[in-house]
């Protein structure tokens, strides 16, 4: 292990001049990590013309940012970003490293801990960490989401990880909070990156867009049938919110995949998340931990559901399904 490796990076990611938010969600959680272990929370920001990200990323808990720049490094590429990072670790030893679990988080990681010849955990949900061996214990699902695995890497460094989008909360933007930039001009030798891109294209947006969707109607088991999800997606429309389904749901097929939330489906953050006959397994919770409000609604009052909801209705899901409709068509 290397004594002289500190500090806790995250790999901070942008499209079209913006930050993608699992970015913020990621700093602020090792601005949480870092209190404990007393150590500090590097972003490393690496593209073209992107400068004025920095201030974002100290106003949301980034102590130091590392800007790698480089023409070639204005677009996302395997090879351009696994090298400039490549040099910035084997610089600064950093102790952790976080990495969003994203379509380029998940190309990244891989490439950068074969580098680095260091283990990574991928998909985490969680992570803890202990403040005598500074080591982070990693939680992701395994055995097809049944179980939660605590993952460490007591002997290497940096421990690195990819890390789920909406599973921890933004911090809330400080203007005034104060940061260091360093700028690092890296030079991409001749050859390194093999792909270029030749144009981008706009795709429709996905029906079922359940990260961003600010209101979900959620349906489980207690649901019984896929009629009874027509009525859920009847109630979606007159919100203005999105349909999802637990795992038990999909399976049944009463709704496809794309709808399914938790370990083995999609982590969401809505504002408002209505639970329908959901009875609340670990898998399912650890999916809307980054939700404001839940509301949940079962005829089991020992439902584990109930634990994580703000609003509790015991009742049957039918019932109050169908209440919830009359009376949003008399408004």
């Amino acid at each position: 292990m290397n004594e002289q490796a500190h500090h806790l990076y995250v790999v901070a990611e942008h499209f079209e001049g913006k930050l993608r938010p699992v970015t913020m969600e990621l700093i602020g959680k090792a601005h949480e990590l870092a209190e404990v272990s007393g150590e500090e929370v590097h972003a490393v920001l690496i593209g073209a013309n992107v400068e004025d990200l920095a201030q974002n990323l100290i106003a949301v808990g980034a102590d130091v940012v590392h800007y790698l720049t480089a023409s070639e490094l204005k677009e996302y590429s395997t090879e351009g970003y696994t090298y400039a990072l490549e040099r910035l670790c084997r610089e600064v030893q950093p102790a952790a490293i976080l990495i969003g679990a994203t379509h380029n988080g998940r190309d990244l990681a891989p490439r950068l801990s074969a580098r680095l010849q260091c283990g990574v955990v991928a998909d985490c949900t969680d992570i803890k960490m202990d403040a005598e061996t500074r080591s982070l214990t990693w939680t992701r699902p395994a055995l097809g989401g049944n179980i939660l695995a605590d993952i460490i890497c007591p002997k290497h460094r940096p421990q690195m990880g990819t890390v789920r989008p909406n599973v921890f909360p933004k911090p809330v933007p400080d203007s005034s909070r104060k940061g260091h930039v360093e700028k690092r001009a890296i030079e991409i030798p001749e050859g390194t990156i093999r792909t270029r891109r030749t144009n981008y294209e706009q795709v429709p947006q996905e029906e079922v867009n359940l990260e961003d969707a600010e209101i979900i109607i959620s349906g489980g088991r207690g649901m019984g049938s896929a009629e009874a999800f027509r009525k859920l997606h009847t109630l979606a429309r007159k919100l203005d919110g999105t349909v999802a389904a637990s795992r038990a749901a999909v399976d049944a097929g009463w709704e496809p995949s794309i709808h399914q939330v938790g370990q083995t489906g999609k982590n969401v953050g809505p504002k408002i998340y209505f639970a329908f006959g959901i009875s609340g397994a670990i898998q399912h919770l650890a999916g809307i931990s980054g939700a404001d409000t839940v509301v949940a609604i079962n005829k089991d009052p020992q439902a584990p559901i109930f634990q994580r909801a703000d609003y509790g209705i015991v009742g049957d899901v039918h019932i109050v399904l169908e209440e919830m409709l009359a009376q949003l068509e008399e408004d």
